[in-house]
């Protein structure tokens, strides 16, 4: 078992080391569809403080509406000048390279940028976006402000300048709107952008300040285990990154309420770094079986599992049992079902011809009646003599093969060969000796 302690790097970028430009836009209408940009109005800050700004009026390919234009105070006139959005895309792009686009109601802005994109023939960077009014809806309450609109916000919070739908006007208060909104969620213990992008006010505050215990966890494959105040498993999971997956368990991602549960309860996250997600896979199954933790619904008997042997004598043959017996035999499994080991024995059969007969066959058989699989040729005969042990060995080998290929590991408790046979997703598998 490898332990990881957690860098710094591994912990989120501080919304303090964040780079933001809070760009606002004008149009001629309402949808990209039909409509073009008219002016585009964007404030870089970081840590509260305004690194730039980015303003310039732009030439529609088609009139601005009259009544656009008393909303606005753009006029056809005052555009007829101005550069195509050919012009303006790229010098918006260079201005915010690198940072965090915020918006209100950024669906809209991020609509006609990314139309814009594809017109001039510029692949879209793929920026991160905060929407201040989603994050308003979730933290500004009817008796503060009788809506959410940027001109209600900007009054609430103060804003130094007030929204008139001039683009750089509106970016400016929507700076003061999102350090308000900011100071908000930092009181509820939200202090990275991973936290700003995931937050949510159905996650509970008390959830939500536990994050730090995912923050510490490595970005690798392995094992999780959430654990009480005395240490004792609460959950035990497999993860291709443990941090990435455990930080889920403290976002609106996880709708599960005995999730939410289990992590009011929590206290620490156990992390067991493994080499490949099937090593993770069979060491889930080891801690499941050995403490049986609660909120861990699945597998927690796993002495009922079915498995598929490969016999140990002169001619092996498949057969399903329940028992892991110690002896030199293969075993793969668990199955949640005999239906589902009997499809892994028939996907065996059709690739390797191990014999299907259920009797034992000595080592130098001379007798008897061959079946008619001898007869099509899915079976070399043992029983008949017409195939030697040192023959059939050769086929037990493919059939090993398959078993235990998959897995390329053995039991960790009793060290017998087993295999992980896929299945439906949830589903566990123990070892051999039920401990995995």
């Amino acid at each position: 078992m490898q332990m990881v302690q957690a860098t710094f790097e591994d912990l989120g970028v501080s919304l303090a080391d964040v780079t933001f430009v809070v760009v606002d836009l004008e149009t001629t209408g309402s949808s990209p569809a039909g409509s073009q940009i008219t002016e585009v109005g964007a404030v870089k800050v970081r840590g509260g403080q305004v690194l730039g700004e980015f303003q310039t009026l732009v030439r529609p390919g088609s009139p601005i509406p009259p009544f656009i234009s008393v909303l606005t105070g753009i006029t056809n006139a005052m555009v007829a000048d101005a550069p195509s959005i050919r012009t303006v895309l790229p010098q918006f792009l260079e201005f915010a390279a690198g940072s965090v686009l915020v918006a209100h109601n950024a669906g809209f802005d991020m609509s006609f940028l990314k139309a814009a994109a594809a017109e001039t023939g510029h692949a879209w960077p793929g920026f991160a976006v905060i929407d201040t009014v989603r994050l308003a809806r979730q933290l500004v309450h009817k008796d503060e402000a009788p809506n959410h609109k940027l001109s209600s916000l900007a009054r609430l919070f103060g804003a130094a300048t007030t929204p008139d739908h001039r683009a750089l006007h509106d970016a400016r208060a929507t700076v003061d709107v999102l350090h308000g909104l900011m100071e908000r969620v930092g009181n509820l213990g939200v202090h990275t952008l991973e936290e700003l992008q995931s937050y949510t006010s159905r996650v509970s505050t008390a959830q939500r300040r536990k994050r730090f215990l995912a923050e510490a966890m490595p970005s690798a494959p392995g094992v999780y285990v959430f654990r009480d105040g005395r240490g004792e498993p609460l959950y035990v999971g497999t993860a291709s990154d443990l941090r990435r997956r455990t930080l889920t368990y403290f976002t609106a991602s996880e709708t599960r309420r005995r999730m939410a549960e289990m992590v009011g309860l929590a206290e620490s996250i156990t992390p067991i770094v493994c080499a490949t997600r099937l090593e993770a896979q069979v060491r889930e199954l080891r801690l499941i079986a050995e403490h049986k933790p609660r909120y861990n619904r699945r597998s927690r008997h796993p002495e009922k599992a079915v498995w598929v042997k490969l016999t140990a004598e002169p001619f092996p043959r498949l057969s399903i049992v329940r028992t892991v017996r110690s002896d030199d035999a293969h075993y793969a499994g668990p199955f949640t079902s005999r239906r589902t080991a009997e499809s892994a024995v028939t996907a065996v059969h059709e690739v390797v011809p191990l014999r299907q007969c259920t009797a034992r066959i000595a080592a130098r058989a001379t007798q008897g009646s061959a079946c008619v699989l001898f007869e099509m040729g899915r079976c070399g005969g043992p029983c008949v003599g017409a195939q030697s042990v040192e023959e059939y060995a050769e086929v037990v080998r493919r059939a090993t093969e398959a078993l235990t290929a998959a897995a390329g590991t053995s039991c960790p408790r009793c060290a017998r060969g087993w295999t992980p046979w896929p299945r439906r997703s949830g589903s566990r598998r123990p070892g051999p000796c039920g401990t995995g």
